[in-house]
This record gives structure tokens, sequence and C-alpha cells, in this order.
């Protein structure tokens, strides 16, 4: 009896490790690049700020990006009058339902709340929006190999053109877009960098402090020990 009711007890966590491993490419690292987070910041706004918020993050902090308040009201405010707004968009989330079945995601902490075993959340979203393809059973029109039966259109279509699993169940670009596959993967790799910044626009400073308070222990340590030994030098 002890023994089944062991087997019973883990059972969940045997069937969850047993589950197979998700393959994710790997997102580039732009964290430190500011033009690559500024064309991310561009892309999210045309493409993404349309359904999708950001409703944690507020315009102004754009500006750490290394652009003007002019250039942030100029080229990325559609939704709002004051750039110390948050990232809104227009449409009510009641309306939003209506329209599609369910509101649409907050997106501010998707690259964090994504992360996982298989591998962080900027390489869901980088593998996410490259890997969708045509589908007519769905519809959208769309589906994706990494989310089955997503709800989400493919809204990049136009800049990666069209692609459609061939008999190998592989992702094979049938039509092309606007952009060549390496230039798409640019595209994404700077989008995917803004949605980490935007999950943690304080990383950075976040890292810096805690180098520094290491660094500071590690000479305090040597204080420490140097007047341990001075004090215990004449006792045995």
């Amino acid at each position: 009896m002890k023994k089944l009711l062991t087997a019973l007890l883990f059972a969940p966590a045997v069937a969850l490790a047993a589950g197979a491993a998700v393959h994710l490419d790997k997102a580039p690292d732009v964290q430190n690049d500011k033009a690559a987070l500024q064309s991310g910041a561009r892309t999210f706004v045309n493409y993404c700020l349309n359904c999708h918020g950001a409703s944690f993050v507020r315009y102004n902090r754009l500006t750490e990006l290394g652009l003007t308040e002019h250039q942030v009201k100029e080229n990325l405010m559609f939704t709002a009058d004051k750039i110390g707004e948050t990232m809104r968009v227009a449409a009510r989330p009641e309306e939003q339902k209506v329209w599609f079945g369910a509101a649409p995601p907050d997106l501010s902490l998707v690259a964090r709340a994504r992360a996982s075993a298989d591998g962080s959340g900027a390489d869901w979203l980088y593998t996410y929006l490259r890997s969708f393809y045509v589908d007519e059973k769905r519809p959208t029109g769309w589906n994706n190999t990494l989310f089955a039966n997503v709800g989400m259109p493919h809204v990049l279509w136009q800049l990666q053109g069209q692609q459609v699993l061939n008999k190998e169940h592989k992702l094979e670009l049938a039509v092309p877009g606007a952009l060549s596959p390496a230039e798409y993967d640019k595209v994404v790799g700077d989008l995917v960098g803004f949605m980490v910044w935007l999950a943690e626009p304080d990383a950075g400073f976040r890292k810096r402090v805690g180098f520094g308070v290491l660094a500071i222990l590690v000479v305090l340590f040597g204080f420490a020990y140097a007047m341990k030994k001075q004090f215990w030098k004449d006792i045995k």
C-alpha cells in the first residue's frame, strides 16, 4: 500500500520530467546595442502595440535607449498624448474580448514569463516569431510550430513571407517576403531584444551594482582576514 501511494505521489513529477524537450533557437544578445534596441522599439510600436500593450513601461523611459523626447513623440507615440503615459493600446480590454474572443496579453513581462528549462524567454520569443506557417484550417490562416493552434496571426508575414510545412514537417519558405531570411532574423532579434529590455529596463544598472557590491565584499574580506591574523597571531 505504501509503495502504491508513493508511486501515485511521484507520478506527475515523473510524467513531467519525461516530456519532450522543446528546441529553442538562441536569441542574439543586443542589450548593449542601442541602435538595435531602437530598431526593436520601432518594430514593437508599429506591429505589436496595435493589439498588445506594455503598460508597465512609460514612453519617457525610451529616452534611455539614446532617443530624445522629440524623437519618441514623433516616431513612437501613436496612442498617447503625453510622454509620461504608459504604453497602452487604444482599444479597451472588453472591446478586444468581443473582437478577438480574448484580450491580447500585455507584453511588459513576457520575455521573463516565457523563460523555462528549455531556454530563456528571449529564446522562446525569437523562435516563436520565426515559426509561423500557413494553415488554412485555422481561423486566422496561420499556425505555429512552437505554439500549436495559436490564436495570434502572423503580423510580420509581409516581412518574412509565407512559410509552409513540407513533407518532413519542417518549415519551408514558399513565398518570400520584403526581407531576406537573414534580414528578417535581424529584425526579430532586435524586437526580442527590446522586449527583454521592456521586462526589466534597469537590468544593466542592477548588474553593475551587483558587481560593485561583490567587489566591495572582496575588499572587506581581505581587511577582515588581515585583522583576524593580527588579532590571533599571539594565541596558540
